[in-house]
């Protein structure tokens, strides 16, 4: 198996392990529904903080209005008392008025805290570097837990436009906002290795060699960008080991020459009055300076 350090650009994604003989047409599909599911995942767990903090969010056609004006306009929430959390309510006003406020009580809010902490964990950059690999599977238990979490505490369901329940429900409207230019069309992207882009019709073992027991960087690339920046030849600490090396090697230099400057005074051509000294016939005097 061949470990995969996937990369966007110079942001490291996560590690995943493949085969040399696995087609770049399938893998490549395939890295970009973990990209993806990994940025889900992170939208649900701020999403799911929000709704253990604040409660499920109202209809989009009271977003924004106060609590007078809701009266004054006669408008009604019929989601507000059909989605109440198991074991009531604690109210807590949400600032940006997208929630109703009646979040959940300590205990049940802790199961959503705690899967939130969970799936975090499993879809964390911190993964690379113990070597813990993502994928697939990894995305779909990161999102039953969640689901999981949020039907214990609201078993009648979520509203259906609280942006949690979408997400489940892969209904998300991400156009026009930031996080749509992260997610990756499949049919759009493109995998490179070495400056150089890994074809469809090709196996990784076309690019990567024939040594399984490999890693190797790639990176993923929307198609006509061009190809990607090239890795750095030093990584991190290879390159401020090198600057303190550097920094001792000049301290050292530095500190030889300040005994040669020094050394130098007490020698006879730095003597100024040496010429005199020779027509007087005082050479064999020693001379030291003031």
């Amino acid at each position: 198996m061949v470990l995969l350090h996937v990369k966007r650009g110079e942001e490291s994604l996560f590690l995943h392990s493949c085969t040399l003989n696995d087609p770049v047409s399938e893998v490549l599909p395939k890295l970009v529904n973990i990209h993806n599911g990994r940025r889900k995942v992170s939208r649900l767990a701020e999403e799911v903080l929000d709704l253990a903090k604040h409660g499920v969010a109202i209809k989009p056609d009271l977003a924004g209005l106060l609590p007078d004006q809701i009266k004054e306009l006669k408008l009604v929430d019929e989601f507000e008392e059909q989605c109440v959390p198991s074991g009531g309510f604690a109210y807590e006003a949400d600032p940006v008025q997208r929630r109703n406020g009646r979040a959940p009580t300590k205990a049940m809010k802790e199961v959503l805290t705690k899967a939130v902490a969970e799936v975090k964990a499993r879809v964390s950059k911190d993964n690379i570097g113990a070597g813990v690999e993502v994928n697939e599977q990894t995305i779909k238990q990161s999102l039953d837990l969640i689901k999981g979490a949020t039907m214990i505490v609201w078993p009648m369901g979520l509203p259906p436009t609280d942006p949690v329940r979408l997400e489940l429900e892969n209904c998300e409207e991400l156009q026009g906002t930031q996080e749509s230019k992260m997610v990756l069309d499949p049919a759009k992207t493109t995998l490179w290795f070495a400056t150089k882009e890994l074809t469809r019709e090709k196996q990784l073992k076309d690019f990567l060699g024939k040594n399984e027991k490999t890693k190797v960087v790639v990176k993923l690339s929307t198609t006509g960008s061009g190809p990607p920046v090239r890795e750095p030849m030093f990584n991190e600490e290879e390159r401020k080991a090198m600057m303190m090396a550097e920094h001792r090697r000049r301290e050292e230099v530095k500190r030889l020459l300040e005994d040669e400057d020094e050394n130098h005074l007490n020698s006879s051509w730095s003597n100024p009055k040496q010429l005199a000294t020779g027509l007087q016939g005082l050479s064999s005097v020693s001379w030291k300076p003031k």
